[in-house]
């Protein structure tokens, strides 16, 4: 998996990326990453790639010239997909992420400021997504929480691609809580079942558990879920 990722700020994306799984990712080229700044590639002097909006209005919007430019020296592989990470997107998900898995490139288009001039779009026509209904400052936390949520999909990410499949939402459930030493700890202790062996009732349990946690925290989920299942 190729991540190519047009960001503004490319420090915020490679001092992710230089920790932890992903960067075993990288190491062991699970996944690529490309950076691109669309500041190389503005044809301003001082190197702007913003300006104040027509019609006025408060703050900058990033102008069409360096974005195009920048996206169109990326080279695109044929099962790809661009994406533009914007509040008026489509809802990021699991789904989604399942999705995306399955691609050999993704390229991640960071907004800033007040956003995109609207040619960047039709020009460039990404699939618009949104990682929830709030505004941030830029697309780079928007743009690593896709590359993380997808990465964890590709087999070799992860020590076992299982870990990724009992995720919570991977099964249309919340994950079933989970224990580690000591059995006991101020007092409370780690469920008998998870101690026995029985790993047919270990398996009942957490989704017992699963079940109550979704129905519990996210209604909407074990509504969605029970329905799927004649429950």
């Amino acid at each position: 998996m190729k991540f190519s990722i047009m960001t503004l700020f490319p420090d915020v994306i490679k001092g992710y990326c230089n920790q932890s799984i992903i960067k075993r990712a990288c190491e062991k080229k699970i996944i690529e990453l490309e950076i691109i700044n669309p500041r190389d590639f503005t044809l301003d002097k001082h190197k702007k790639v913003d300006d104040t909006p027509y019609g006025g209005g408060c703050g900058m919007v990033l102008a069409a010239q360096p974005y195009v430019d920048a996206y169109e020296q990326i080279n695109i592989s044929e099962n790809s997909q661009t994406i533009l990470l914007t509040p008026q997107g489509e809802k990021f998900n699991d789904k989604i992420s399942n999705e995306l898995a399955k691609l050999n490139q993704i390229v991640l288009i960071c907004g800033h400021y007040e956003g995109f001039d609207e040619r960047i779009r039709t020009i460039i026509k990404p699939r618009e997504i949104s990682v929830g209904d709030f505004v941030l400052t830029g697309g780079e936390l928007p743009a690593l929480c896709i590359l993380d949520a997808v990465s964890r999909k590709i087999e070799g990410t992860l020590g076992k691609l299982d870990s990724a499949h009992n995720d919570s939402f991977s099964s249309g459930l919340l994950e079933h809580a989970q224990y580690t030493k000591p059995r006991n700890y101020r007092g409370l202790e780690v469920p008998e079942v998870l101690l026995s062996g029985n790993h047919a009732e270990i398996e009942k349990y957490r989704l017992q558990d699963s079940i109550k946690r979704t129905k519990e925290k996210r209604f909407d989920l074990y509504e969605k879920w029970a329905k799927e299942h004649d429950m």
